[in-house]
């Protein structure tokens, strides 16, 4: 064969070399997240973590993997990168945050057509940004090439996050009684859910360009739909050194209602005080645009409360306070009643 028309993985659309490039761009970026327990250093076949045998005497782990969704597309029509990382972290992080677990470290998987080193690496800025945030270490991942497989300069990304509790402070809601407080710490927007419905309204409907500026939201459009999912470790952290929280819930997919009862023993049910906390304004927009209604508005978004603490009902004032003292909006949003099942609103 003419050595013209050999073959090749990087003709084949795979570029070797720009993996190398890429690995070399995030390894020390990667490194800014080690934390106490990391074992081996970026580029080994498995990702070391070494528990504190002496903090922990009935250590259990607790995982989790999720993605970002249809953001992604809205991070393509901007054509930025960095944000999309800490939805990744954050999406993961505050599910495994929901039974007490100290996030230890991450992992993530990149997949792309064709793999440009710089547009990646700040994926992975925003994906160290989130574990730095969160205070666990990002040791390892995965960086698939994969031509035409994806649309040209489009990506895919995955997470997984693994933390730990004892066994003695799992929190799982059994201790959730009648008459119980219901807190809800506030979103910074969309989160990570819901993004498929929004870009119809605004995109399909109504024709809107990614950088029209929209005075109810004081920014523009593009600007709005990428505010990254709000992590509440440190919210966490703030309340429990206090508070004995009974129950915690990520308000994601499916809203209050099919997020709340996850936690709620049988028997009782949440009652949410309906206008209890200022919803922001996007929500708002896309019920009106797109002529929403209001049950499939709070089924899918998570209405500007991306995560809830059930406490007693002696301890609501002063949770709310320590949240709001530690920069965390909080509000009394409801309280659990005896009888039905789920959520209902009053």
């Amino acid at each position: 064969m003419n050595k013209k028309n050999r073959l090749s993985y990087k003709k084949a659309g795979v570029d070797i070399d720009a993996g190398d490039r890429f690995v070399d761009l995030i390894s020390p970026v990667a490194r800014r997240t080690f934390r106490p327990g990391v074992a081996a250093d970026i580029g080994a076949f498995g990702a070391f973590f070494k528990l504190n045998g002496r903090k922990y005497k009935s250590p259990v782990l607790v995982s989790g993997t999720d993605g970002v969704g249809t953001k992604l597309k809205v991070a393509f029509m901007v054509n930025r990168h960095d944000t999309v990382g800490i939805d990744l972290v954050a999406m993961s992080v505050n599910d495994i945050l929901t039974a007490g677990a100290e996030p230890l470290f991450f992992l993530d998987y990149f997949a792309t057509g064709r793999l440009k080193p710089g547009k990646a690496a700040e994926v992975i800025k925003g994906i160290a940004a989130g574990c730095i945030e969160s205070g666990c270490a990002l040791i390892g991942g995965e960086t698939a090439e994969m031509p035409g497989f994806y649309a040209r300069g489009e990506y895919d990304l995955a997470g997984f996050a693994v933390g730990v509790v004892e066994r003695d402070s799992i929190i799982d809601g059994r201790s959730i009684r009648q008459g119980d407080a219901v807190i809800g710490a506030v979103s910074s927007g969309l989160h990570s859910n819901g993004y498929s419905l929004a870009r119809k309204v605004f995109f399909d409907l109504h024709g809107m360009g990614i950088r029209r500026y929209l005075p109810e939201l004081g920014s523009t459009l593009g600007e709005e739909l990428l505010k990254p999912t709000r992590i509440y470790v440190k919210a966490f952290n703030v309340v429990k050194r206090k508070i004995k929280i009974k129950g915690m819930a990520h308000i994601t997919g499916g809203g209050i209602p099919e997020n709340l009862p996850r936690i709620i023993p049988r028997g009782l049910c949440a009652t949410v005080f309906q206008d209890s906390w200022p919803a922001p304004a996007i929500f708002r927009i896309i019920k009106e645009l797109g002529n929403v209604a209001d049950k499939d508005m709070k089924r899918t978004f998570n209405m500007g409360i991306g995560y809830i603490f059930i406490v007693g009902d002696r301890d609501k004032e002063r949770t709310v306070s320590l949240l709001k003292d530690h920069g965390f909006d909080a509000y009394l949003i409801g309280k659990i009643d005896k009888g039905g099942e789920g959520v209902r609103y009053a």
